[in-house]
């Protein structure tokens, strides 16, 4: 039954090329989460025994180069002009947002403070490839999709510290030992920026200078920088960092020293970890949503409504408040906070670091499970139509291009492409 079962999931996969640019009322995720459902439940050939360490192995990979791709098309410079609102929405919004959720699991869900932080970070960070419809609609004003595409890129690994440390007090307080604490936590942020800047200040000049003398060949450029942006996350992992942190850091650091050598190696690492993707929602559908729906409850789901409205908007506005951001794009900037790739691992990671742990793991697995099928759901649908919404008052746009010709942002416009380069598939 393997080889029908992966005849049916390349089959989707090429079909869901052909059909992309048609088929934008829904989105990539919607399309390969209902594929996974429709092949593990519907015609039940796709029968995999749920393994949550190597789900976990593939969602980290995948997390990581779109985190590599994305940081690599950043420019610091162009940061600058926006730099209040990215911090006004990092500093602000997102601690009040895990705050409100924890606050909310607490109310709704009866969890114990810590499980309440954990459910509360691991929901906080935001996935801009869920909303590239949003991302690519040049109808939507550049610096709010600029902003959305910042946030996201920088709010998982700044939640990775709470949700380590969330997870090492509760095996603390089961009276088991684990060898992540506070400390380790913290530092690692500082260390896993040293970590992304050393290794992507290294492997982009030595790519620019082996290019400029024709040392490298371009059959291997691509395969190359894959490695790269994983290298980055493996070495602060071994060193207690934060991996997450160091792939987005490296792939700033990357974009910023490689030149224009490394556009079509970033470009490879964007159509690899775009196939990664599907499959990951693709095994989302089929082995997570048929396992967690026994778990749902009706207070889980008023949780998962709550979280994706209230808990995101609320801190949102408030963060902005002051900022000359008119109401119409606070309410846009704060709907479109889509949980993705970045909640699906920590969910692995609380499964993984607190088997055999006493408590409400499951609970807090199952909630993360049904907001982010939420998410793929009312975020995937509701694009188009908001879009169209906002569009239709926004003011004359602001002066200067719409997208500023120096800044290349993977979910904001298409990267220029190798001469022999396939279209590049709905991501």
């Amino acid at each position: 039954m393997y080889l029908p079962a992966l005849a049916l999931v390349l089959g989707a996969v090429f079909v869901w090329a052909l059909v992309s640019n048609r088929a934008r009322s829904i989105s990539a995720p919607i399309y390969f989460v209902v594929v996974g459902l429709l092949l593990a439940e519907g015609v039940e050939l796709l029968h995999l025994a749920p393994d949550p360490h190597l789900t976990k192995v593939l969602a980290e990979t995948t997390l990581v180069w779109v985190l590599f791709a994305d940081a690599s098309r950043v420019r610091v410079s162009t940061l600058r002009r926006d730099a209040g609102r990215y911090g006004r929405l990092l500093g602000i919004g997102l601690p009040l947002t895990i705050v409100l959720g924890a606050v909310a699991g607490m109310a709704l869900l009866g969890l114990s403070p810590w499980y309440a932080v954990l459910l509360g970070a691991a929901l906080a960070p935001t996935d801009a490839a869920l909303g590239a419809t949003v991302m690519t609609d040049e109808r939507v004003r550049y610096r709010i999709r600029q902003t959305l595409n910042v946030e996201s890129g920088l709010n998982d690994g700044i939640a990775t510290p709470v949700v380590t440390v969330a997870i090492a007090v509760i095996v603390l307080q089961a009276g088991s030992t684990t060898d992540f604490g506070l400390a380790a936590a913290l530092l690692g942020l500082p260390i896993g920026v040293v970590v992304g800047l050393a290794i992507g200040i290294a492997g982009g000049t030595s790519l620019r200078i082996a290019h400029k003398r024709g040392w490298s060949s371009e059959a291997i450029a691509g395969p190359a920088v894959l490695a790269l942006a994983l290298l980055a996350f493996v070495i602060a992992t071994l060193l207690l960092a934060n991996g997450y942190v160091a792939a987005f850091v490296a792939g700033m650091a990357f974009g910023a020293s490689a030149g224009r050598g490394g556009t079509a190696e970033v470009y490879y690492v964007e159509q690899t970890c775009g196939l990664a993707s599907m499959l990951c929602w693709m095994l989302f559908g089929a082995l997570a949503v048929p396992t967690l729906a026994a778990d749902w409850s009706w207070s889980i789901l008023v949780y998962a409504v709550v979280s994706l409205t209230v808990v995101r908007m609320v801190p949102v506005a408030l963060s902005l408040l002051g900022s000359r951001v008119d109401w119409r794009s606070v309410i846009f900037i704060g709907w479109f906070g889509p949980r993705g790739l970045a909640s699906v691992v920590f969910a692995l990671i609380a499964v993984e670091d607190l088997h055999g742990v006493p408590g409400a793991v499951d609970d807090v697995v199952a909630t993360i499970g049904l907001s982010v099928l939420l998410s793929v759901l009312l975020h995937g649908l509701t694009a188009r139509p908001l879009v169209a919404w906002l569009a239709a008052a926004s003011q004359p746009a602001e002066t200067g291009p719409s997208t500023p010709p120096d800044v290349q942002v993977r979910h904001l416009i298409e990267p220029p492409r190798p001469k022999d380069a396939i279209p590049r598939p709905g991501s």
